[in-house]
């Protein structure tokens, strides 16, 4: 007979009131927040919490809350309320409260919870309830440890901050901020600040400060005592490591009786559970057993102790059930190494993924290859089936077909028998209970142990419509298996909707599987971790809503809905497994915080240590509360030393001497503070940086010792030998002994500058360190807009001194250039003439008739600009002169004056001859601003005259009548005289553009040709005026553009030159590198910013690899990242005012730009001499112009040359001396080994020092402590190939655009092309030292078809191919090392890599076919579809990595998921499959049919103000996996295809025709105005 004990509390005793309505806003004060999806939290996701849009009813304190706030303003004190009371309430008063004391300013309050669910909860509830500005961090999504600079920028930008607290604890190690600069730090369930919690290392930094900057502390629990045996030993030991009281309400305890009240509590026995059970025989685990094997890596020991753990508590049904969904996952993983391991000795990638045939369905390689799949084990196939024929008793899922492939795996891989991804992720599906899952079957309760039996009595006798309860258990499988049969239990049916809710589980998310990436390596032996996988954030956030919302009135919970976690106010809480501790007792009963709720504790019958433990919890609690409520001005520990109780649950005390000679250990200048505490993850986190390829584990500290720990190093750390292992001091614990030996190897290390000065392995993350390789500052370039409004350095300008200078065409002084800067010698051709420009002398005006000579000059220029460049009036004053001169080169004034006099020339044609023919300008009064040029007087011709036939007047009967029906407007007519002869003209093309090509540029077309002879026309001599410009002066005015664009260039390369401090770069290059794409000239600084990338990488490599020799290859990553990040460029840039010398003016000069700005005060200008002008640019373009200096200096000089424009430019190069200098190579020798004796005769180089050809050679795997891997040399090869491929480019193609340039060296140094040469061309896997079988065997695999492939096939298809990583790091390793070993020659290592790489070079072009992501985007975006996007997802859920790709068009998977090696060849399978599939007729879902965007025209982009290769913005960070981000990528290749390259650039020649029709139209228009002139 079952016996129900009822046992009622104190409190359950107070007299019932009804809740007030303030008394449920606060009961509910939790539930009110914004739940976000987040991933696991090894990183930091940081997150501004806003106050919403929702209205939010305000709070009022109770009595009890105002008692406890007040008592926590005057001092530091523990709150110890129940669960429900609002704790969380009385710490919002006290942040209201804080924020508000003057002490407090420009200081943050913390927030701290033990779990990554209640930093969400709570900072919702702060947001809702106060106007503070409040950030919340966890997850591992975006801040990283080492990303100082926006750590600080989220503390700043905070006025709370709400953290799990082992984050905090991180921040404070790090001194990304100090505890003396937070105001107030609250403690949520503060009973964990205890031994080595985080809680606890975050107070003992607490003091550590000067007790007046110390914070104010809060805490809160509802269980402050963990130990019952000893409650006064607890609290203090509670109260000295928080430095605070612990206190409890005193004067309104009726009130919080009322607001808080008890359950009642009662015991539910039940029987013992049976030996046997009316149940199935042979049951599923007896069945399996019949088959456990070794061949099979199935922890069968470990799965029969929770099998029997699971019948007891559970019953025979839910231990098979919980077996059957723990050995699904696994040999589902095992079928996919399999798999993988499989594909990857079918061998050549192009015969595995070309088949025509393969479809939507995941690498279905239908027939193409003759290769057996490996066998199966019997083993593995007799489990499977047994799990297939049982699977209708435990799986509702479809069913599985891994039972008949596992039997065809013998078989040819057949369209039927091939396992594809698909399968796997079907297979992987059988996964422990999801959301409200069920068996297929009714359990009856006969296969249910008697526990579950009085379970389900106790749900039956308190289930109402409105039921919500929880069911605590100890285990994870038990709360899944649990609530997979309750609703599936006859009694229960159609009244239980349940759900588990269980912890995170240790590796959610963040474990690493190392045969992820490479597969089991053709063994069925492998571990998998699928027992029961925890919950995410995520999950557990949509359990809790659901249960809250109602869709669940159930949870079968661990104990991780003890404490924090918001829920409604249960009606019933169930301890379904004994109760261990106090703290779980007091908060599980906490769940149940109503009046009518009950509190059940299920004890089986007879078991009387479980009852005694719960009977003495139950009674002590009064008097535990007694020891703190009672308590009158407690004496607080003034320190917080050695804790003396002996607290529950703990497996090893911390020994007191060992706490006494721990040690702290902080950096002087930065406050950073290494503990015993943190040493050990100090030390985890510089080797999780440390590279690795998927055949390599991951390196990782060794200890070894018990007492006197020694730590060993990975031997790839680049530290001498005797610093890759440190030996402990002797301690009381190993434990201990492991932190203290952690500890002495991170001071050592912080030593070797392993570590900076922030106790961290890397300076930055992701390009945002605060510093640069060198550790210099680098400035804050958040506030700088993207685009840039600057003074940029311009030398048309007036002042007090003017400057006379002579144009020469073709040898003939034309006429003077008059300004008021010194501008420089210069010479340029254009349309088969050479123009020159140079200095005489100052000019000087006496005082009295200055200002009249000046108007002259103006006047005089402004018609001649008229006249010959842009055919519109200028309204500025000028800033530079055209002028007539005399022989003597004197200004003509008396030629000025004729002009000034009659700008529009005259009617007087006396004394014009023969002489004058071609040379002469006039203008028809009929068409005003169309310059013309007198070829022949017709005195045999009047207006009058009948055309000849075939003339362009033969149309009509007289020129007379062309003429009037040509020429009269509607505002007056024709001006047509008769008396006059006609004469032949021919226009005078306009030259409204600056355009030019410096000498170095010069086509052959260009220095030859001459313009032709334009047609010519007949106009009447009486309606033409002759103007008094010379030839010699309308010639220079027609080159008045070009001249004025490259006085303006070469003036402002000069000026860059001298005040940056630049070296003797060529005058043309430096021009380029700072002329912006906006120019729309025939060059820009694009392709040297291109080429400046692979110059920057390189000098910043040498450098940090010398100046850092003890830095592994992944800090020497993110050091050199730090340095070449677009944030450096651009802060550098900055610094150095380097946007004062840029042009980013168009061509065009319609609108003559030389005048003296609108916005300025002409005395103004006259009088300081302005040398600056505004202008406006992206800010992109600063970074862009720094690789494209150091691109320029490259190509003047070589690297010597580099290294001196990157000292100028603030680059982190460490000096200018030459690196044969700074780096000269040892005068000693090393032997080369016999074995790589053909190796240095095929390289065309003899090693001065062997070891450094071994270390190249090197694999990771094969490095022990007394020898480096190759790793660091690798990391140098590879900036020293890609320099030397990219100039290679950049020669060879004069014309091809960046982009060409980009993606033809991105072909050529990519991993397959590499392998092939490390393999065909070197033999280099023959000379590979590595100790890695699997590794081995995949070479091996690979070099057959490297050593077939041909260079012209691996640079089109190489993204095909997957070689492993090894190969194309060696001979990056092996180019790194002729670099050192040359002393750093360069151009001696280049040599190397151009015989080495010859083939490829040979092949490489610019024209290349796109890789197919990039031919899918460019024919979407041409068919104008903006709707298709990318989808990861997992082939096999266990392995929790994206390694396959769909192909989404308008939310339609037309192809995939497709699953290769690695993600990159999944997302190219799955492109070049969806380009051919879309654009097949026959094919159902093709684009046509699916396409309802509209279909675009292709037209080429504008080139008028901008260019495709610059935008004027930054692009922000896009994914293709959404529709808008794969949209925009796809419009940015479309326009990179149609950007010119520097040959399709309209020719100077090319747009006459078009300016001379603009001309026209701007001539007609202007008829009207012009004509009241004349």
């Amino acid at each position: 007979m079952i016996i129900t004990k009822t046992i009622k509390s104190s409190t359950s005793l107070a007299k019932a009131r009804s809740l007030s309505h303030s008394q449920v806003l606060l009961s509910q004060s939790k539930s009110q927040r914004a739940q976000q999806p987040q991933q696991n939290s090894t990183d930091v996701t940081t997150t501004t919490t806003t106050t919403t849009t929702t209205p939010v009813e305000a709070f009022m304190p109770r009595k009890y809350q105002e008692e406890i706030f007040i008592r926590a303003q005057s001092s530091n004190i523990i709150a110890a309320l129940d669960t429900g009371s609002g704790k969380t309430y009385i710490s919002v008063l006290l942040i209201k409260w804080i924020v508000l004391q003057p002490h407090t300013r420009g200081k943050v309050v913390v927030f701290l919870v033990p779990k990554v669910a209640l930093v969400e909860q709570q900072a919702a509830f702060i947001t809702s309830q106060t106007p503070l500005r409040v950030r919340k961090f966890h997850g591992r999504l975006d801040l990283e440890l080492s990303d100082r600079a926006n750590w600080k920028a989220a503390f700043e930008g905070a006025d709370v901050v709400v953290m799990t607290a082992q984050i905090f604890l991180n921040v404070l190690t790090h001194s990304h901020w100090s505890i003396d600069r937070v105001s107030l730090i609250i403690f949520d369930e503060c009973h964990h600040t205890r031994k080595n919690h985080a809680y606890n290392g975050i107070m003992r930094e607490y003091f550590q400060v000067d007790p007046v900057e110390r914070p104010k502390i809060f805490g809160m629990t509802a269980s402050p005592i963990w130990n019952p045996k000893d409650a006064e030993g607890s609290l203090q030991t509670l109260e000295r490591n928080l430095d605070a009281t612990v206190i409890a309400v005193r004067e309104h305890v009726s009130e919080l009786l009322e607001n808080s009240p008890r359950p009642v509590e009662l015991i539910k026995e039940y029987y013992p559970p049976p030996d046997h059970y009316l149940y199935l025989n042979p049951n599923l685990w007896d069945t399996l057993s019949y088959f456990r094997s070794d061949n099979v890596d199935i922890p069968w020991d470990k799965l029969l102790m929770k099998y029997h753990v699971t019948r007891n508590s559970l019953g025979p049904y839910c231990a098979d059930l919980f077996i059957y969904h723990d050995l699904r996952p696994r040999i589902s993983q095992i079928l996919y190494q399999m798999e993988t391991s499989w594909k990857e000795q079918l061998g050549d990638p192009l015969t595995l993924y070309d088949d025509e045939n393969y479809g939507t369905a995941p690498m279905d390689v239908d027939g193409v290859v003759n290769l057996p799949k490996p066998p199966i084990p019997v083993e593995l196939e007799q489990i499977d089936a047994i799990l297939t024929d049982f699977q209708s008793w435990f799986d509702s899922s479809p069913p599985s077909h891994s039972s008949s492939l596992l039997h065809s795996s013998s078989s040819p891989p057949t369209p039927t028998s091939t396992i594809t991804s698909s399968t796997l992720t079907a297979v992987t599906s059988h996964q422990l209970p999801t959301a409200q899952s069920t068996v297929p079957i009714t359990v009856p309760l006969a296969w249910c142990s008697p526990k579950v039996k009085a379970l389900t009595e106790v749900l039956l006798e308190y289930y109402t419509s409105t039921f919500h309860g929880i069911v605590f258990v100890e285990q994870r499988q038990v709360a899944a298996c649990l609530a997979k049969i309750l609703g599936n239990v006859p009694e229960l049916r159609g009244k239980i909707r349940c759900m588990e809710l269980v912890g995170h589980g240790g590796g959610h998310g963040s474990g690493r599987h190392n045969s992820a990436s490479g597969g089991a390596r053709g063994k069925a032996t492998v571990s998998v971790r699928a027992d029961v996988k925890g919950m995410g954030l995520a999950r557990q956030q949509d359990t809790v809503k659901m249960f809250r919302e109602g869709e669940l009135n159930l949870l079968i919970a661990t104990s991780v809905a003890e404490e924090g976690l918001d829920f409604p106010a249960c009606d019933l809480v169930i301890r379904f497994d004994p109760l261990h501790h106090m703290v779980g007792y007091v908060q599980s009963r906490g769940r149940a915080r109503t009046k009518s709720s009950s509190f059940v504790i299920m004890v089986q019958a007879g078991h009387t240590a479980h009852l005694s433990r719960y009977t003495m919890f139950q009674s002590s609690e009064p008097e535990l509360k007694r020891v703190y409520q009672s308590r009158e001005g407690p004496t607080r520990p003034a320190s917080p030393g050695i804790s003396s109780d002996s607290e529950e649950g703990e497996l090893e005390e911390d020994d007191p001497e060992d706490l006494a000679v721990r040690e702290r250990y902080i950096v002087p200048s930065t406050g950073a503070v290494l503990t015993y505490g943190s040493a050990i993850g100090i030390i985890n986190y510089l080797c999780s940086l440390i590279p690795h390829d998927a055949y390599t584990p991951p390196p990782m500290p060794k200890y070894s010792g018990d007492y006197a720990a020694v730590l060993e190093l990975p031997a790839s750390l680049p530290l001498p030998i005797d610093k890759l292992v440190y030996r402990g001091p002797p301690r009381n614990s190993k434990r201990e002994a492991k932190r203290a030996v952690a500890f002495l190897a991170v001071k050592a290390l912080h030593k070797l500058d392993v570590f900076d000065d922030y106790l961290l392995p890397i300076t930055g993350s992701k390009g945002r360190s605060e510093h640069d390789a060198d550790g210099r500052r680098l400035m804050d370039v958040s506030s700088i807009p993207e685009i840039l409004d600057v003074q940029v350095r311009e030398p048309w300008t007036l002042g007090p001194r003017l400057r006379m200078h002579v144009i020469t065409i073709d040898g003939v002084d034309a006429a003077g250039l008059v300004t008021g800067t010194e501008l420089p010698e210069l010479e340029l051709m254009s349309e088969g003439h050479t123009i020159s420009l140079r200095c005489t002398d100052e000019l000087v005006f006496d005082a009295d008739e200055e200002l009249e000579k000046l108007r002259m000059l103006d006047d005089y220029t402004k018609a001649g600009i008229w006249f010959c460049v842009t055919g519109r009036p200028i309204t500025r004053l000028m800033t530079c002169f055209v002028v007539p001169l005399t022989e003597h080169n004197c200004i003509d004034f008396e030629a000025m004056q004729r002009v000034i006099d009659e700008p529009h020339g005259t009617y007087d044609w006396t004394g014009v001859t023969e002489a004058d023919y071609d040379h002469l300008m006039v203008m028809n009064c009929n068409q005003y601003g169309r310059a013309l040029i007198l070829h022949n007087i017709r005195k045999d011709l009047t207006a009058r005259s009948v055309p000849p036939p075939g003339s362009r007047e033969a149309t009509h009967a007289t020129y007379e009548d062309y003429f009037v029906e040509h020429w009269t407007r509607k505002s007056r007519g024709a001006f047509v005289p008769t008396d006059c002869p006609l004469i032949e003209v021919h226009s005078l093309p306009r030259r409204p553009s600056g355009l030019y090509r410096p000498m170095g540029r010069l086509l052959d077309v260009d220095a030859l040709r001459t313009h032709a002879a334009p047609v010519g026309s007949i106009v009447p001599q009486g309606a033409c005026r002759r103007t008094h410009f010379s030839e010699g002066v309308y010639r220079a005015f027609l080159f008045l553009p070009r001249l004025c664009r490259r006085a303006t260039d070469l003036y402002r390369a000069r000026e860059a030159r001298f005040q940056l401090g630049l070296p003797p770069i060529a005058d043309d290059l430096l021009i380029e590198s700072s002329a912006l794409p906006t120019t729309n000239a025939k060059w820009n600084n694009q392709r040297l910013e291109t080429l400046g990338d692979s110059v920057l990488k390189l000098i910043t490599t040498v450098h940090v690899m010398n100046k850092y020799p003890h830095r592994h290859e992944g800090q020497l990553s993110q050091l050199r990242q730090s340095s070449v990040s677009n944030r450096t460029l651009l802060a550098r840039a900055k610094e150095i005012g380097l946007e004062r010398f840029l042009t980013s003016e168009g061509q065009n000069v319609h609108v003559w730009r030389y005048t003296v700005p609108e916005e300025e005060d002409v005395l103004s200008h006259m009088l300081n001499s302005c040398h600056a002008v505004q202008r406006s640019f992206p800010r992109r373009s600063l970074q862009d112009c720094m690789e494209a200096t150091l691109g320029a200096a490259f190509l003047t000089g070589g690297i010597e040359m580099a290294l001196h424009a990157g000292g100028a430019l603030g680059v982190s190069v460490g000096s200018t001396i030459p690196w044969s200098v700074r780096y000269s190579r040892r005068p000693e020798s090393s032997p080369v080994p016999p074995l790589f004796s053909e190796l240095q005769s095929v390289m065309g180089y003899e090693f001065h020092r062997g070891d450094l050809l071994v270390e190249a050679v090197t694999h990771p795997s094969f490095a022990t402590s007394s020898g480096a891997s190759y790793q660091r040399m690798e990391f140098l090869g590879d900036a020293v190939i890609d320099l030397v491929v990219m100039r290679h480019l950049f020669q060879k193609f004069p014309n091809a655009t960046s982009g060409q340039l980009s993606a033809a060296r991105s072909r050529a140094v990519c991993g397959p092309t590499l392998a092939s040469i490390a393999v065909r061309r070197l033999g280099l896997h023959k000379h590979l030292l590595i100790n890695n079988a699997e590794l081995s065997t995949a070479i091996n695999r690979h070099v057959p078809l490297l050593e077939m492939l041909m260079p012209d096939d691996v640079i089109v298809k190489g993204w095909k191919y997957d070689p492993p990583k090894a190969l194309s790091d060696v001979l990056e390793s092996l180019i790194g090392a002729v670099l050192i070993d040359s002393a750093y020659n360069f151009e001696r290592t280049a040599a190397v890599v151009e015989v080495v790489m010859s083939d490829i070079l040979e092949v490489l072009t610019t024209n290349l076919p796109r890789d197919p992501v990039s031919e899918l985007m460019v024919w979407a975006a041409t068919a104008g579809c903006k709707r298709i996007a990318f989808q990861k997802s997992q082939s096999n859920a266990d392995l929790r990595r994206n390694d396959s790709i769909s192909v989404v068009v308008h939310e339609a998977v037309v192809v995939g998921p497709i699953t290769a090696t690695n993600l990159s060849l999944s997302k190219g399978l799955a492109a070049e499959r969806a380009r051919l599939l879309l654009n097949d007729p026959n094919f159902e879902m093709n684009l046509a049919r699916l396409c309802n965007c509209g279909k675009a025209v292709l037209e080429r982009p504008s080139q008028t103000d901008s260019s495709v290769e610059s935008a004027v913005e930054e692009t922000p960070d896009l994914t293709d996996e959404t529709e808008e981000g794969f949209a925009t990528l796809a419009k940015q290749k479309l326009d990179e295809d149609y950007a010119p390259s520097e040959h399709e650039v309209v020719d100077i020649e090319d747009t006459e025709d078009v300016e001379e029709a603009g001309t026209e139209r701007n001539g007609n228009a202007m008829e009207d105005c012009q004509a009241i002139l004349y």
